[in-house]
C-alpha cells in the first residue's frame, strides 16, 4: 500500500518500523495528547506493528499508514485510519515525531491519505476528534478543511484527569470541490 507525495511515501509498515515507533512515541511531548503512555516500550511497539501489518485499509477497521520522508527514507510518523463498518465513513487521527513537526508534513501526509479515502475508496465523510489543549492537531484538521462540529465538555479521563474533546467532520463534497 503506497501513497506517494511530493516529500513522502506513505505505506504499509514493516517489522524493522518498531524501534522508530517506540522512539517517537516514547516522546512525553508527543504521548501527552494521546492514548499511550511514554515510555513507549519497544515490546510494545512491536506488537503495535505486527498488528499494523495485519490489517487492511480496505476493511472495516483501524489501519496505520507509516509516514516516511522520500529523501532519505526516515520514517517520521504515522497517518491512523478507522474505516466504519459501512465502508462510507472514517475517523482519522495522526502523530509526527517532534523532530519533523512545522515542516508541512502532516499536512502532506494526511492531505494524500484523505484524498485517497475521498476520491478512491469513495468515502463520505471523515472524521477528527482532538484533546481540545492540542492546538497544533486542531489547527491541522482547519487548514485541511476540517468544520468544528462540537466540543464534549470532559469527555475524555486519560492520564489521571478529565480532557474536553473536539469534534471535527469533512464531508467528501466538501474535499472534491471542483476546480473553477
Amino acid at each position: 500500500m503506497l501513497i506517494a507525495t511530493e516529500r513522502l511515501v506513505l505505506r504499509r509498515f514493516r517489522q524493522a518500523d518498531a524501534g522508530r515507533l517506540a522512539e517517537y512515541r516514547s516522546d512525553p511531548e508527543i504521548a501527552r495528547y494521546q492514548s499511550w503512555d511514554a515510555p513507549f516500550p519497544l515490546l510494545r511497539a512491536e506488537t503495535a506493528v505486527a498488528n499494523f501489518i495485519a490489517s487492511d485499509p480496505g476493511k472495516p477497521g483501524w489501519f496505520q499508514y507509516a509516514i516516511e520522508r522520500t529523501a532519505d527514507r526516515a520514517l517520521v510518523g504515522d497517518v491512523a485510519v478507522h474505516l466504519h463498518d459501512n465502508l462510507m465513513q472514517a475517523e482519522i487521527g495522526f502523530t509526527l515525531a517532534k523532530e519533523h513537526q512545522k515542516q508541512g508534513y502532516a499536512f502532506e501526509a494526511v492531505s494524500a491519505v484523505l484524498d485517497r479515502l475521498f476520491r478512491v475508496q469513495g468515502l463520505h465523510k471523515v472524521a477528527g476528534e482532538c484533546d481540545a489543549r492540542n492546538v497544533a492537531s486542531a489547527g491541522l484538521l482547519e487548514r485541511l478543511g476540517f468544520t468544528r462540529e462540537g466540543l464534549l465538555r470532559q469527555q475524555t479521563y486519560i492520564k489521571g484527569e478529565w480532557t474536553d474533546d473536539l469534534l471535527y467532520g469533512l464531508l467528501s463534497a466538501e474535499w472534491l470541490i471542483p476546480a473553477p
